[in-house]
């Protein structure tokens, strides 16, 4: 139970931080709209990525 929270807070935090990285390099070079679709095509590979980081970690600990 405890992972869930530490990897909870912690993705939530890099996925922030993941939307404000492609706000800083395409902010006000497109479109408002392109943008948003940018931010939440890179949060959601990210957001995959680390589910499945979360996942094989807890899988990992489960045969010790």
């Amino acid at each position: 139970m405890k992972e869930i929270l530490i990897y909870g807070t912690s993705a939530l935090a890099s996925l922030f931080i993941f939307g404000y990285t492609v706000h800083m390099f395409v902010g006000g070079l497109v479109s408002e709209e392109t943008e948003t679709i940018l931010i939440v095509v890179v949060v959601s590979i990210c957001a995959a990525a680390l589910a499945y980081l979360a996942w094989e970690t807890m899988q990992h600990n489960r045969k010790r």
